[in-house]
């Protein structure tokens, strides 16, 4: 065989496995789940023959003629986790399930259990987007009858086994358990509707914030226009706090790199400080500035008059011996205590600067 045979054998038989292994394409398309008063749901519910009443043994063994029509109800407030779950369950009670889903109005709601966080046409989105409904009753009641389970076609009523209450019975659910109409369902330990409103009213001022940063007006949230400003003073030092965080986060990150660059900045800074402080520039600095202290500890001596005495070298002929200047007489000298009596009462007065001499008479010891 030659080159080019078996290599366009091998080209067959890659195409031919890989076009059993690639996975088929499917075309089906989806969308929401009708009200109990579209077209489909209408359709679907004439086909049924509900004639054909199906027990519980014939549902669970999956022996049923048709698709179960199972129904179940309440608010679905706040659409969560342990909704779908319940839903879930309610498809999956048997093999073969329609499940129809009841949601109440508002009116109703508020009369009986308070008022929702959600209204109605919001609740009936909420449902008709889960994957598990197949139909959805608008404006369902609070308790079923016999009309309505008929109008509806309903073979099996999906709920948890709670006790509901009402001002009739005890239980609302009780007829249809005693017709052997009613599976039960396990609730979501956890997580409820209550739950979820109790957080929100919690963390009240954190929601609060939350949605004024996001761009809600006091009005939108229904808070007065000081407590506006002050979430917004809250929401400011808040976002200080984070980029503080933020800051030390990232000094801590890059703490090795600062340090390294720290040490090359004062290497750096001393060696310019040494060559611009050497031992010579030093020696220099010390001697000017020694001498400009000397300078200004000694100053240049006062001019001197005409005709008063120098410091010349006549001076030194002044000192005595040893160096010392000779003492001076004192200009007032008491009277000897030899002088005679008429001369007690009088000083003897020597003026150095003239030759006269002369006495001052004494007045009661005072000049």
């Amino acid at each position: 065989m030659s080159r080019k045979r078996i290599k366009n054998k091998l080209e067959e038989m890659t195409t031919t496995i890989h076009s059993q292994t690639q996975m088929p394409r499917l075309s089906s398309t989806f969308g929401p789940a009708p009200f109990s008063d579209d077209k489909e749901a209408m359709r679907i519910r004439d086909l049924c023959d509900y004639s054909q009443k199906i027990t519980y043994e014939m549902a669970n063994s999956g022996k049923a003629p048709r698709p179960v029509r199972v129904y179940s109800d309440g608010i679905y407030d706040l659409f969560h986790q342990g909704h779908a779950r319940q839903l879930l369950q309610a498809k999956n009670v048997f093999p073969n399930v329609y499940l129809i889903v009841g949601v109440c109005s508002d009116s109703l709601t508020h009369s009986k259990k308070g008022r929702t966080v959600m209204n109605e046409e919001e609740r009936y989105e909420a449902l008709r987007h889960c994957r598990y409904v197949d139909e959805i009753v608008r404006n369902a009641p609070w308790e079923l009858f016999d009309e309505y389970v008929e109008q509806h076609k309903i073979d099996f009523i999906a709920h948890d086994d709670i006790p509901y209450g009402s001002d009739s019975s005890n239980d609302i659910y009780a007829p249809w358990k005693a017709k052997g109409m009613f599976v039960a369902t396990e609730r979501t330990e956890g997580v409820s509707t209550s739950d979820i409103v109790a957080r929100i009213v919690r963390d009240y001022d954190i929601y609060v914030r939350r949605n004024l940063a996001r761009g809600y007006s006091a009005k939108d949230l229904n808070i007065s226009y000081l407590s506006e400003k002050k979430i917004r003073l809250q929401n400011k030092m808040h976002e200080l706090k984070d980029k503080g965080r933020r800051v030390i986060g990232t000094i801590g990150e890059r703490k090795d790199d600062m340090i390294a660059k720290w040490e090359e900045k004062s290497r750096e800074f001393i060696e310019n400080f040494l060559l611009l402080f050497g031992r010579e520039r030093l020696s220099n600095i010390w001697n000017e500035s020694k001498g400009k202290i000397l300078s200004a500890l000694s100053p240049p001596g006062s001019p001197q008059r005409p005709g008063s005495p120098s410091s010349s070298t006549e001076d030194l002929d002044l000192l005595s011996e040893d160096g010392m200047p000779p003492f001076k007489s004192p200009r007032f000298e008491s009277p000897s205590p030899s002088s005679s009596s008429t001369s007690k009462n009088f000083f003897s007065v020597e003026d150095y600067s003239d030759e006269e001499d002369f006495s001052l008479p004494m007045k009661n010891g005072k000049l």
